[in-house]
């Protein structure tokens, strides 16, 4: 028994009457001009709705704490954003390619359903590959930075602890080389200190300090003999007493731990956000060729309407 053909074959004698029968009797199975017609409405839509985003997002948020949109707010935010970009995208790109595709006569419907859903499967590859080549540098620049987020968490902090201690001489401005400048303040009540060592290099107290507060923080804790020896070194420069000079030690290696674990929480935060941004965007990436298949064959439909 014949299978049925598709609403258009029915009609043929009467478009052969209008003239209105294509030139080519049996056209490729594939049209790639709408395809790429399709691709490009895709892509150029998910471009100006991601400024949009952006611009939007830039507007919520102010350099004055307590005032613009929280963080959270802002996540959730992005992800509906980058959700219904990928939605309204796709399906636009799909719709096009189903409906300015090549009418195929005397083919089965469900050639035809499948056809027009790999047109929109199409557009929506073609357009994902055209935008991810415009933002090649940022999503490397994503990856490569929750990389090193991730690496760092791993690590343990002591990772973050060595930076710490390597910026100490040349950033002054950094909270840890404060916290090792005032570990050398003479106490209120001593007396001043007789100044730096003779023929000792520029912060060599501080560098020292740093190096002994980061092996402690590997090796779990600040050992006593350790808190011995420089809270002599205190006490030399400060005019304290060794045990004030020990007990200014122990405030201060407290306080550096306190910075490690806060950096390494921040680092798990953004190792998190990293990692549910990227299976967001997979989930976004997937609705979006769903919507574009989906479309086509709409499109198609439509395309295939006969007055």
């Amino acid at each position: 028994m014949q299978q049925p053909l598709t609403e258009t074959a029915p009609y043929a004698p009467r478009l052969a009457e209008r003239g209105q029968l294509p030139a080519i009797a049996n056209p490729g199975a594939v049209s790639w001009g709408a395809v790429l017609a399709g691709a490009a409405g895709a892509a150029s839509l998910s471009l100006i709705l991601a400024f949009l985003g952006f611009g939007l997002g830039m507007s919520s948020i102010s350099p004055w704490a307590g005032s613009g949109a929280s963080v959270e707010a802002l996540g959730v935010g992005s992800i509906v954003w980058i959700t219904l970009t990928q939605i309204a995208a796709a399906a636009l790109g799909g719709y096009l390619a189903g409906r300015l595709r090549t009418r195929w006569l005397n083919t089965h419907s469900d050639e035809v359903y499948f056809r027009d859903t790999a047109h929109g499967f199409l557009a929506w590859s073609v357009a994902t590959l055209a935008t991810a080549a415009l933002f090649v540098s940022a999503i490397g620049a994503i990856a490569s930075g929750g990389a090193k987020i991730g690496a760092a968490a791993v690590a343990g902090g002591s990772g973050a602890a060595a930076a710490m201690a390597a910026d100490v001489a040349g950033r002054p401005d950094n909270n840890q080389a404060y916290l090792l400048d005032s570990l050398f303040r003479p106490g209120p009540n001593a007396p001043a200190a007789a100044g730096p060592v003779p023929n000792e290099p520029p912060g060599h107290a501080n560098a020292e300090s740093a190096r002994i507060f980061v092996n402690a923080v590997r090796a779990g804790s600040l050992n006593a003999e350790d808190t011995r020896y420089l809270g002599q070194v205190v006490a030399n420069r400060t005019g304290l007493s060794a045990a004030e000079g020990e007990a200014r030690v122990r405030r201060a290696y407290a306080q550096w731990e306190q910075g490690i674990a806060t950096a390494k929480d921040a680092a798990d935060k953004a190792r998190k956000a990293t990692a549910w941004g990227a299976l967001w965007l997979f989930i976004s990436l997937l609705g979006g060729a769903f919507f574009a298949s989906y479309a086509a064959t709409w499109g198609g439909k439509r395309r295939d309407l006969i007055d």
